[in-house]
């Protein structure tokens, strides 16, 4: 098999296996060295059961070791580990600086460079490897902006970062190609599209650079996303409908080692459907991109905490941000670097054992 599937029939993504009994530390080592489990995404967990989808019809979990050779393509795409050409494939924390004035947890630094320059300068000392700027909220009902004034927002500070921590990978938070293209003339590395690469202008702008692309689910748009939460499998139909756009960008000339996917929590999914695709992040690793978490302080956090305060919510966050990441995620987005940071660093410690 190729490090990476091309544009073939692995891009059919109408067959997935979805992993389950995670194993960790010595116990995954030695599992994987008896052939009773196989790597989760390369490492370092591993699972030792697998469950065959093909359409909607489920095989039912089964061992590692009996899984029929007609799926041993799907097998080795979900235990190999993807290849990038943008970021580390170590477990890593993005974090957050938001440029809204009307963030909704209410830790904006809208029309203040400084200050953001300054809080990313300590997100990064905390640990951070990426930084992601955001100009526009999209949060279920957020107000639209223009481009030209999502750029306003955020360009004074994407400059001065590039300046001030020049060492450090910056990703661009925008479904906007115009937003796009004036951050890619600044510098940045990473675009970060929650759309997926809706406007049409995007995916012709972004096979003419090398930049890193993040690629999230989401069902129309924030303003309208709250009405299309109609699924027939949480997990499934999330997988391949972002499959389908990952299909599109490489076919438009993405090389697939650009491309990181995002579930899309809190965009186009209740609640209850959040979780369940939380605990089932693992299905993600069929699309053979690195996985990155979003649940920073969002409702869904709220919704099982108890916790109506957004700014409240960062213990809930490390809890679930962890959980995506023990499934084989590899980049963790958050508001509070230095507690994320703790958690994964103890996460990955355990792993030595």
């Amino acid at each position: 098999m190729p490090p990476f599937f091309i544009v073939d029939e692995m891009m059919d993504f109408t067959r997935l296996a979805e992993p389950s009994g995670l194993i960790y530390g010595s116990v995954a080592r030695e599992a994987v060295r008896a052939g009773h489990a196989l790597p989760l995404a390369g490492g370092p967990a591993a699972f030792t059961l697998v469950d065959l989808i093909d359409g909607y019809t489920r095989s039912g979990f089964m061992p590692v070791s009996s899984v029929p050779a007609g799926w041993q393509p799907q097998l080795e795409r979900i235990s190999r580990a993807p290849v990038s050409d943008v970021v580390s494939l170590n477990k890593q924390v993005m974090g957050i600086v938001n440029l809204t004035p009307d963030s909704f947890s209410s830790d904006g630094h809208a029309g203040n460079a400084e200050h953001a320059v300054a809080a990313s300068r300590q997100s990064v000392e905390q640990g951070a490897r990426i930084l992601d700027i955001g100009g526009e909220s999209t949060r279920p009902g957020s107000a639209v902006i223009t481009p030209r004034e999502e750029w306003q927002r955020i360009g004074e500070t994407v400059s001065a970062l590039r300046e001030h921590l020049p060492d450090t990978i910056l990703s661009v938070d925008t479904r906007h190609s115009f937003v796009m293209e004036q951050a890619l003339e600044a510098g940045v590395h990473i675009i970060n599209d929650i759309s997926a690469l809706d406007d049409p202008d995007a995916l012709p702008l972004l096979a003419q650079h090398t930049c890193g692309v993040v690629l999230m689910h989401m069902r129309g748009t924030p303003q309208t996303m709250g009405a299309y939460t109609d699924y027939q499998d949480i997990g499934y139909d999330t997988v391949r409908e972002l499959g389908e756009r990952l299909k599109y960008a490489v076919e438009g000339g993405i090389k697939p080692g650009r491309i990181i996917i995002d579930p899309g929590f809190g965009f186009a999914k209740t609640t209850e459907q959040n979780m369940q695709l939380l605990a089932r992040v693992a299905l993600f690793t069929n699309l053979g991109c690195p996985i990155l978490v979003g649940v920073s302080r969002k409702r869904m956090i709220g919704a099982v905490t108890g916790v109506t305060s957004a700014a409240q919510r960062d213990a809930g966050t490390h809890t679930a941000s962890l959980a995506g990441i023990a499934a084989g995620g590899c980049i963790a987005r958050v508001h509070d670097v230095a507690g994320m940071m703790q958690s994964l660093n103890t996460w990955q410690a355990l792993q030595n054992f």
